[in-house]
């Protein structure tokens, strides 16, 4: 996981593979491969998310947060 402090914008690479399409959920954006595995996450604006994002623990909760 990386923080951008210039951008404030987390970047979260979950998997490694190809990246073939994404999905914009308000402030985040998740990255898909071709099958529709989660490959990267990025949080915009991520200074308001970071209390937040400290209590994700699992791709589940992040599912959950995005539904």
């Amino acid at each position: 996981m990386e923080y951008n402090i210039e951008a404030n914008i987390i970047s979260w690479e979950i998997s490694t593979g190809k990246i073939c399409h994404v999905k914009e959920f308000s402030n985040f954006i998740v990255h898909l491969s071709k099958a529709g595995k989660p490959i990267l996450v990025e949080i915009l604006n991520a200074s308001n998310f970071k209390t937040k994002l400290s209590k994700i623990e699992t791709i589940k909760q992040i599912n959950e947060a995005l539904s």
